[in-house]
């Protein structure tokens, strides 16, 4: 049976870590916003433990879900912390950008875009994307000119295809088209999806 929100939450502070990971992803899926201090207690202590980078990751996704705001000082702060673990900066990206929504997601998307951590930039645009954010011109044009110069073959265009349903102009119709006669499948996909103005349906990890 699955774990019910408070138990879930007692859970978080389980010895082993898989136990912590499983609790989270829960929380994460029941996305309510009374476990929120509870997952910023848990991600202050995860974080002293490098090992468990999988159980970091659905923390920050949960505090993204669960609408916790006052973590964001946290999450920004990790953003700029040397991690192996690549994966974790995804989440800290996505959670960035949903707790700054809606009044706060340019700049956000802009912060995480302007940082030297590629996955960081990925993860801020899967969030535009999953939650179908509108962008100001001007943000739209800041991410397009990050975006321009790099290989067709970067995994940072696929986010960016997806979220594109919901961009309008010129110069988005030239990247969606340029995305959609490019040699990644998944990006020609999303693209394709996007010049149609349809969102596709997805479920990252």
């Amino acid at each position: 049976m699955a774990l019910t929100l408070d138990e879930a939450v007692a859970q978080l502070d389980h010895r082993l870590s898989p136990k912590r990971r499983s609790a989270a992803s829960r929380l994460r899926r029941l996305a309510g916003p009374a476990a929120g201090p509870a997952l910023l207690e848990a991600l202050q202590q995860e974080v002293r433990n490098a090992r468990t980078w999988e159980t970091h990751y659905q923390i920050v996704m949960a505090l993204g879900m669960c609408g916790h705001r006052p973590a964001l000082g946290l999450l920004r702060d990790l953003a700029q912390h040397p991690f192996k673990a690549t994966m974790v900066y995804v989440a800290l990206g996505d959670a960035i950008v949903r707790l700054s929504a809606p009044e706060g997601t340019a700049d956000a998307l802009r912060w995480c875009m302007k940082s030297d951590t590629p996955m960081l930039a990925d993860g801020a645009l899967r969030a535009v994307a999953m939650q179908r954010l509108p962008l100001d011109a001007a943000t739209i044009d800041h991410t397009l000119d990050v975006l321009a110069p790099l290989d067709p073959h970067d995994s940072l265009r696929f986010w960016a295809a997806a979220a594109a349903a919901g961009w309008t102009g010129p110069r988005v119709q030239g990247f969606l088209q340029e995305c959609a006669a490019g040699p990644r499948a998944d990006v020609a996909d999303a693209a394709t999806s996007s010049l149609q103005g349809t969102y596709q349906t997805y479920f990252p990890l």
